[in-house]
């Protein structure tokens, strides 16, 4: 007969409460059972709902390794190790009670763990406790991030959904036949703006007998107040699922739109926790007030047509107006509309036929061998000048050496030659760049100017900044007009290119070929433009235009 008294310990898991319940009841009888036949003496039963896969966290167990430090029983009756620990905190504490005698015995459904045995095999079935919660965490992780990546919230679908599987036995979230459509009328009630939360909850209630979904042990209830606010506040409901605090793309049915929910957050004064958005604008950034030299930022407003539900966006420019030492008049807004066909009026100024690239690329590519041997001459010239710097420069150091001359005017000297090739370095590069880039440079200009008007209008937000940011600099907007100093480069074109489009437009013959003469005409007009004919009367003028574009853009940057 053993003299030892034993607490029995019995334990499920709070995270699978509904699958255990009946399993605690199977440990303590099948433990009595094997009390009877091991004439064990049971001091006290302790029952216990309570995960072990973390320390301390169950306070009837801690109790109990009390009472036996204190010597009312020694030992431990239980179905399996695992039900005694999961976690090598608690595991560690069992294992030295039991090597220190404190614990005399340790009593299983299928074995007796004593303080003589040898410990590495307490330890090691401690140890698979314990790698199974690992092994069940990273399974459980895996499974819902599966689940997330395929669209599905891995947890309970919220009210007017349901939880369900598809035919391949993977969970999926449906509508609730009972309840999907009803909730959406809490919705559309909320939008409304006339109902608040607490009406919609009576009128749900009380006119619809609204019931929430009945499960197990609850559900089957009213609709509370704080369920109310919990659906108005769940972007679920508008096609998004929560994993880890970050909201994914769902592949349930969206209840409301994203634009319903934002709208519905206003209404419950939560405009700041609303949806996050990052909005992008075409014109914020660079554009400043023309009064205050703010800078010019844009905002979207929303507004809801009643007699349809629609919602309608509208964005505005106005001046942020941060100064404080300026009092900026500026305070009306500017619609992205007005402000689009501002910007597009300024790109037209700038834009060429592309008859007239075609002529300006066949003549610059004539020119082209002509560039390259100027530019080759002064480049030589420039590295003459390099060479005959430097040797001013070692001329210097050898009357310093030679004490022809003292350390403050050889420091002086120095330094000014220094200076002066620097500068001479500077040049080269340039001329290396122009050499190199003159065609491409040049290309690159008549095409913006062919191109950018229609790139402008087709184009997206970022290349609708772009092509303005390339017109010139420092726009601003004062009284709702739009202004931009041009870059150097396109001020020939705005100043001399309208005269010659028009001419161009009255001298185009007819697509039948008659009117020679318009066709004489307009072939002077093509040499005006680019002429090809240096005695052209026409020809310094329109190639002192020429050269000045193509200057200024080589010289400059490019769009």
């Amino acid at each position: 007969m053993s003299l030892l008294k034993y607490f029995l310990y019995a334990r499920k898991s709070s995270e699978s409460e509904d699958r255990q319940v009946q399993s605690i009841e199977d440990q303590i009888n099948k433990l009595k059972t094997l009390a009877l036949q091991l004439k064990i003496e049971i001091v006290e039963i302790y029952e216990e709902a309570k995960s072990a896969k973390q320390p301390n966290n169950r306070p009837l167990f801690a109790e109990m390794l009390e009472r036996i430090e204190q010597g009312e029983a020694q030992g431990i009756l239980c179905w399996q190790i695992n039900r005694l620990s999961r976690n090598p905190v608690d595991s560690g504490t069992l294992q030295w009670m039991l090597q220190k005698g404190i614990i005399h015995s340790i009593q299983t459904i299928d074995r007796e763990y004593k303080p003589t045995d040898n410990a590495v095999v307490l330890s090691v079935e401690s140890g698979v406790a314990n790698q199974f919660i690992i092994d069940l965490r990273k399974n459980t992780i895996r499974g819902m991030e599966s689940r997330v990546n395929k669209g599905w919230m891995p947890n309970m679908a919220p009210l007017g959904y349901l939880n369900s599987k598809d035919d391949e036995g993977s969970g999926i979230i449906i509508e609730d036949p009972e309840r999907f459509k009803l909730v959406r009328k809490m919705w559309d009630l909320m939008l409304t703006g006339s109902c608040s939360p607490t009406k919609i909850v009576e009128i749900a209630n009380a006119e619809w007998g609204f019931r929430t979904r009945k499960m197990r042990r609850i559900g089957g209830n009213p609709l509370g107040e704080s369920t109310i606010y919990r659906i108005f506040n769940n972007r679920f409901y508008a096609g998004m699922i929560s994993y880890r605090k970050e909201w994914h793309n769902g592949s349930h049915k969206p209840m409301v739109t994203a634009d319903e929910f934002d709208h519905v957050q206003k209404l419950l004064g939560k405009s700041g926790n609303a949806r996050p958005q990052v909005r992008e604008f075409a014109f914020t950034g660079f554009i400043r007030c023309g009064e205050c030299g703010c800078l010019y930022t844009a905002e979207m407003k929303t507004k809801r047509i009643k007699s349809t539900g629609e919602f309608r966006h509208y964005t505005y420019y106005h001046c942020t107006r941060k100064r404080k030492d300026v009092e900026c008049s500026q305070i009306s807004c500017v619609r992205e509309e007005v402000l689009h066909e501002l910007v597009e009026k300024e790109v037209s100024t700038v834009t060429i036929l592309p008859e007239f690239r075609t002529w300006a690329l066949e003549n610059l590519g004539k020119d082209h061998d002509n560039e390259v041997t100027k530019r080759t001459k002064v480049y030589e010239s420039q590295l003459a000048a390099i060479a005959e710097n430097q040797s001013q420069i070692d001329n210097l150091t050898r009357m310093r050496a030679r004490d022809l001359i003292d350390d403050a005017e050889y420091i002086r000297e120095r330094d000014r030659l220094k200076a002066e090739q620097a500068e001479l370095r500077k040049e080269i590069d340039k001329t290396e760049n122009r050499a190199d880039r003159w065609l491409e440079l040049t290309e690159e200009l008549f095409d913006f100017a062919t191109y950018a008007h229609s790139a402008f209008l087709k184009g997206d937000l970022q290349r609708k900044k772009e092509i303005m940011m390339a017109l010139g600099s420092n726009p601003t907007i004062l009284d709702g007009k739009l202004r931009i100093e041009a870059h150097p480069w396109l001020v020939p074109i705005v100043n001399e290119y309208p005269a010659l489009e028009a001419e161009y437009h009255r001298l185009e013959p007819m697509k039948n070929g008659e009117y020679k003469s318009k066709s004489d005409h307009l072939a002077t007009v093509a040499s005006t433009w680019l002429p090809t004919w240096k005695k052209n009367p026409c020809a310094r003028v329109s190639r002192s235009f020429t050269i000045c574009l193509v200057e200024r853009m080589v010289m400059g940057s490019t769009w």
